[in-house]
């Protein structure tokens, strides 16, 4: 398309971890060049006859994503205003459900109350991810003492009625320093994400820590406070790593280990690249988030398009020039891209008009890749030729990654 991004957006997936830090400053100088060719080309071409406005609210995890896109798409389109806002996952789609907004960015799968709401307000919904991202769990940059947490170290301090308030009280090896919390808002899907897989039940938590939406006011509180440790987005993290003392997380701990015990509930939203294994305590990054080997706290992001409002110029426009695009700024803006296949599936997913959700209705499912789910309501031709794709990128994939 005209000064857009070539469509082959991602080939992240097949890159070694020491060529991710090259390709993604290849991607910034890229980004920066479409910039400057939008700005050349804005005075003519069909850019130009394209007007209207879009309304996007939701996670402020996603809010990078959908802003990098948004301002390149109205360099190309400049008759066209895209107002992107952040109130929080749920915040967010509280605004969708009334019809306030075209789009939802979402940190996590619509819930089966969010479905129910949606179908007495008559509204038809379109599921896309966009990237992945991983939780990063951060203490301050002093502390020297705490390399991993398991799993059920991480529900101990967390679960409901929890008197978890120092150090020592987590590992009997850890000093006498009072533990200060610090995570994200109830109104925030990264909230309603960590409690499922963390705690085992979305929401559940206990309540004096210190919360907010904005993952920034969170990175400022734990740099700030010795005793603490927090959590968020692992783009966050990676903005102020300097700042930050970056936690590995232990899902598979050996037998014997102390700490509670989750139910094992895994939603939708754990669905990986490939599935994901499980191979003790892992770092989050750009590698562990897209294998899966980070778990259980990785995940897709998403947008949702009120369909209603999807055959709009400007809408269908928008939507479109996010799912070619967003490969490319995923890297930049510090996430991590889908592979080329699940981008080409879900834009299939909104040309077709798709709605509903691609996941069950929030209980735990055979973990299966996200391609998976995104094949699953493609007709059965679509399905055949896009597996021949599939094969072809494949071998491309491994001569990049070579």
């Amino acid at each position: 398309m005209k000064n857009g991004l070539s469509p082959r957006h991602n080939r992240f997936f097949a890159l070694s971890p020491a060529s991710v830090a090259s390709r993604a400053g290849a991607l910034a100088f890229a980004a920066a060049l479409l910039l400057l060719l939008g700005g050349c080309g804005g005075g003519g071409g069909s850019g130009d006859q394209l007007s209207g406005a879009v309304r996007i609210d939701g996670s402020s995890t996603v809010f990078p994503l959908t802003s990098a896109v948004s301002e390149e798409f109205m360099d190309e389109h400049p008759r066209v205003r895209v107002a992107v806002s952040k109130s929080g996952t749920g915040g967010g789609f509280a605004k969708f459900l009334r019809g306030e907004t075209d789009i939802n960015d979402a940190s996590r799968t619509i819930t089966a109350g969010e479905r129910s709401k949606a179908e007495k307000q008559g509204i038809e919904y379109i599921e896309l991810p966009v990237a992945y991202d991983g939780l990063a769990v951060v203490a301050h940059p002093q502390n020297d003492w705490a390399q991993c947490l398991t799993t059920e170290e991480l529900e101990k301090i967390w679960r409901p009625g929890s008197n978890v308030d120092n150090w020592n009280q987590i590992r009997a090896s850890f000093p006498d320093q009072p533990l200060t919390l610090y995570g994200a808002g109830t109104a925030s899907g990264t909230f309603d994400y960590f409690t499922e897989v963390v705690v085992g039940e979305a929401g559940a938590s206990r309540t004096d820590y210190n919360a907010s939406e904005d993952d920034n006011v969170l990175v400022q509180g734990v740099q700030g406070d010795p005793g603490a440790l927090g959590f968020f987005g692992l783009a966050h993290y990676e903005d102020n790593a300097q700042n930050l003392t970056l936690l590995g997380v232990d899902d598979n701990p050996p037998k014997g280990a102390q700490g509670g015990s989750r139910d094992g509930a895994r939603s939708a939203d754990t669905a990986s690249a490939g599935g994901g294994t499980r191979t003790g305590c892992v770092q989050p990054s750009a590698e562990t988030v897209r294998t899966g080997t980070y778990q259980p706290l990785s995940r897709p992001l998403f947008i949702y398009v009120n369909k209603a409002k999807s055959d709009d110029a400007a809408t269908e426009a928008f939507v479109e020039f996010y799912l070619k695009h967003i490969g490319d700024l995923a890297a930049e803006v510090g996430y991590v891209p889908l592979s080329e296949q699940e981008y080409q599936l879900a834009l299939q997913r909104f040309q077709n008009r798709t709605t509903g959700s691609m996941f069950d209705e929030g209980g735990a499912q055979e973990e299966i890749s996200l391609q998976e789910h995104l094949r699953q309501d493609l007709p059965a031709d679509s399905v055949a030729a896009d597996s021949a794709a599939a094969a072809d990128t494949s071998v491309t994939a491994s001569v990049v990654g070579a």
